[in-house]
């Protein structure tokens, strides 16, 4: 089955035209231009037309008159009739080449642009081979168009028709028997354009299908020469290879059959004529320049005939190219803004908004302080309020809130999950959601570790802060603002995230590091976002942080990825701070460089960190148990390890792998 099965089906009351229409707002900004070029095609396409007559004319004048001046005069029309119609052949195609490739262009980026926008659930569906198909192959087949199909079917309608009334002009039976295969022809082009675009369509998905293999070999080449798959690689990407070749034997067959009726057809037309005017000229009812004149017509339309079958043919992979761009631009993007949950009363989100700091059953509200386990409670470590206005703090670093809040809105500040539930859009109707009634609060200025089971839901909690995913239900908050609410260019400026398998791009460890801060960043910025991820071998390398990482950074260690994907989250000094397990590909000794430096970072933000190991945990003021799909406990690491047996042996297996 083609990956694309599942995404899209070719639409029952699908029309060419209707598909192609849909160029228009990309040809509109030069239509002047491609007008003007049609116009110049007509005109040279007609030219050929009167061939026919300056050899009528020379037929039954010079050359029956014996009269050599005139046979050279007509020789010298005909030499300049010929320079006239290739020279605007010419200036069309040198009218339509620029416009076109700005056109081409122009979708390219707008292509680009919505892949951007669109969610994360639109990627998670689609094959990259898939897009990539669509952003190269596809467009090219569009441009074709623009550029010879979609001027060549008016120019050779307007030539055949012209045609035909000038052989009618000049012989009416004759021209009538030209005519009769016409019915036939317009059948079978009917029926070829049907069963094409069918085929046409299975081509491109199967092309698609095709890059898609081609991209993760390469991506995943360790992989295939580590455990010596080659081969079966290899049988893969022959089968889907001899698949698109028997597509595309099929589309040659189908070209190959409407070739044959068009130009079969036509031909036997031609020699029925041929026999009929000669026996007309025998009998002294027909001039013989004019006989020469029709035939000429005759054959001077071939072309414009014959190539009716590849046209069409064109036309249809353009119409299906079309379609399979405009599948990716209509998809939904991420918009703006999300209305927000319904919080009326009796509603799931009203009830966890009125929830003021029900974090879990345990008792670990906000009433109940939990001192930070590297001793730090505030910024500078005394009695004095910490930033927020939030509580106390003593020389250790205990500190106390108040449970009714303070008059800034302490109680609502921070990061907060009121009544959260979510399930993927694809989920089977009836599943469990993923996260269920989900309520926590990370105050203002504290660390919050989540930790629990393999595949309890962490990484997908943390993807719906960045709003990566939708909440199904309840609402998410960042210092009492709805994130619904903010436009997602504001939301991801205040919360920087770094995931548990670090993504680099194929540019320098500079710029990696520094897509995370603002434009005005600079190298102080840089180096001391190095320095917290411990990322100090960049400046060892050959030319420093100018070295460029290669493809997915694999020319790196997957320890070093990690460090400059955590120096990108920090680099901004972020408001909000969102890690997925951040130090699972480090060392013990590179760990506890990075938990040391990291500890200063999260004692200037808001953060929330997945975690799994106890030394992970251990940098965050609080800890809270994901399991099922539902916060079940929450407080300080020692709290959990006495209380929760659930943690206690989550804990304790970790500390198993640590040793």
């Amino acid at each position: 089955m083609s990956t694309m099965d599942a995404v899209t089906t070719d639409p029952p009351d699908r029309s060419t035209v209707r598909s192609l229409l849909r160029l228009w707002p990309y040809v509109r900004p030069v239509r002047a231009r491609l007008f003007f070029a049609a116009f110049v095609a007509v005109v040279a396409s007609c030219l050929s037309l009167v061939f026919p007559l300056v050899l009528k004319w020379m037929v039954d004048g010079p050359i029956s008159d014996r009269d050599p001046a005139g046979v050279w005069l007509g020789a010298l029309w005909l030499l300049l009739l010929g320079i006239a119609e290739a020279g605007l052949f010419g200036l069309r195609r040198w009218l339509v080449a620029r416009p076109l490739a700005g056109v081409e262009a122009s979708m390219r980026a707008d292509l680009y642009r919505r892949l951007q926008r669109l969610p994360v659930a639109f990627h998670d569906r689609w094959a990259s081979g898939q897009l990539l198909s669509r952003g190269t192959t596809d467009l090219m087949l569009v441009r074709m168009f623009l550029a010879f199909p979609l001027t060549f079917l008016l120019v050779n309608s307007v030539t055949i028709l012209a045609g035909v009334a000038i052989m009618l002009v000049q012989q009416w039976s004759l021209g009538l028997v030209l005519l009769a295969p016409a019915l036939p022809v317009v059948i079978v082009c009917w029926l070829f354009e049907r069963r094409y675009s069918e085929v046409a369509r299975t081509a491109q998905d199967q092309v698609g299908d095709l890059t898609t293999v081609v991209e993760e070999s390469v991506l995943g080449i360790r992989i295939i020469k580590g455990f010596g798959r080659h081969r079966s690689q290899a049988r893969a990407f022959r089968e889907l290879s001899a698949t698109l070749r028997g597509t595309e034997l099929a589309k040659a067959r189908l070209l190959a059959s409407i070739w044959a009726v068009i130009v079969t057809l036509p031909e036997l037309a031609i020699g029925a004529a041929l026999v009929l005017g000669t026996v007309q000229v025998a009998d002294g009812d027909l001039s013989a320049g004019t006989l020469v004149a029709f035939l000429s017509t005759a054959l001077a339309l071939r072309w414009p005939v014959d190539s009716i079958g590849f046209l069409l043919a064109m036309s249809q992979e353009a119409a299906t190219a079309t379609e399979r761009y405009f599948e990716v631009m209509d998809a939904e993007p991420e918009s703006a803004h999300t209305p927000a949950q319904d919080t009326t009363p009796g509603t799931p989100g009203a009830e966890a908004a009125s929830i003021a700091g029900a974090l879990s059953a345990n008792g670990a509200g906000l009433a109940k302080g939990a001192g930070l386990a590297n001793g730090t409670g505030t910024a500078n470590g005394t009695g004095t309020a910490n930033r927020n206005g939030t509580g106390t703090a003593d020389r250790n670093g205990t500190r106390t809130a108040d449970r009714t809040g303070t008059a800034n809105g302490a109680e609502d500040g921070g990061l907060r999950f009121c009544g959260v539930g979510f399930r993927y859009p694809d989920a089977a109707v009836g599943a469990a959601p993923v996260l269920d009634r989900i309520d926590l609060h990370i105050r203002p200025g504290e660390s919050m570790a989540l930790v629990g089971a393999t595949g309890s839901g962490k990484t997908t909690l943390t993807a719906l802060v960045p709003r990566l995913h939708e909440v199904t239900s309840g609402r998410i908050t960042l210092d009492g603002r709805d994130i619904t609410a903010m436009p997602r260019e504001e939301l991801r400026a205040l919360v920087a995230v770094a995931f548990e398998e670090p993504t680099l791009f194929s540019a320098t460890v500079g710029e990696n590091v520094l897509m995370g801060a603002p434009d005005s960043a600079g190298r102080d910025e840089l180096d001391r976002a190095l320095a917290v991820a411990q990322a100090d071998f960049a400046h060892a390398l050959p030319q420093g942080t100018a070295t460029q990482v290669g493809e997915q950074g694999l020319s790196l260690s997957g320890g070093q990825r990690q460090r400059l994907a955590l120096a990108r989250a920090v680099v901004g000094r972020p408001r909000f701070l969102v890690l997925d397990d951040p130090l699972s590909a480090l060392d013990v000794h590179t760990e506890a460089a990075v938990e040391a430096a990291l500890r200063r970072v999260l004692a200037e933000t808001t953060a929330l960190i997945v975690a799994h190991r106890p030394s992970t945990v251990l940098l965050a003021d609080r800890v809270a148990l994901l399991s099922g799909g539902r916060i079940t406990a929450v407080g300080t690491h020692h709290e959990l390890l006495r209380t929760n047996a659930e943690y206690a042996h989550l804990m304790s297996g970790a500390e198993e792998d640590d040793r």
